[in-house]
């Protein structure tokens, strides 16, 4: 095969097979706001390989590491985001990545925010779905991501001793899974 006849392949969407036959993935995204009502960044889930995948930016935090976690119920009314609920468990784990007993289905590790005030953040919370089978995240009262104010010690039951939320984001389906 040339070069050219390659190009041409790819172009007609001929080697991978045309978009539309490609199963979507579905994803969710919350923008993240302060107790004032300011937003300060954004979070995004995609569920893909039987996994959830996060990507999060936020911004002018102190610096430093953070407690966050993906919590049960798609509500930050402010000023302390109580009624986001308690974390993501569908398992019915103790608290910590550390935990001899298992965790959370929504801990995850701590957030660096830079001296600059910024994090980026891309992980896996691991197995779970979004909208499908026996626990999913958006279940009918939705789900949020919330950052906290201090560093999650990532074994204290319920929230790793963390300290108060500081910011909340209510996750919303962006595309929905075929």
């Amino acid at each position: 095969m040339t070069r050219h006849s390659i190009c041409l392949f790819a172009s007609l969407g001929l080697l991978a097979g045309p978009a539309s036959a490609r199963p979507p993935h579905p994803t969710a995204s919350a923008a993240l706001f302060d107790a004032r009502g300011h937003k300060m960044g954004r979070a995004s889930i995609e569920e893909y390989g039987g996994q959830l995948h996060l990507v999060m930016h936020v911004l002018k935090q102190v610096p430093g590491d953070h407690g966050f976690h993906v919590h049960t119920t798609g509500m930050c009314t402010p000023p302390d985001f109580a009624n986001a609920g308690g974390h993501w468990n569908p398992d019915r784990k103790q608290h910590g990545l550390e935990n001899p007993m298992g965790h959370h289905a929504g801990d995850a590790p701590n957030v660096r925010v830079g001296t600059n005030g910024v994090a980026r953040v891309h992980l896996t919370l691991g197995s779970g779905s979004l909208v499908t089978g026996k626990a999913p995240l958006l279940d009918a009262d939705g789900a949020a991501i919330v950052l906290h104010e201090a560093a999650d010690d990532m074994k204290s039951d319920p929230s790793g001793n963390s300290g108060k939320r500081i910011l909340c984001g209510v996750l919303k389906l962006d595309k929905p899974a075929r």
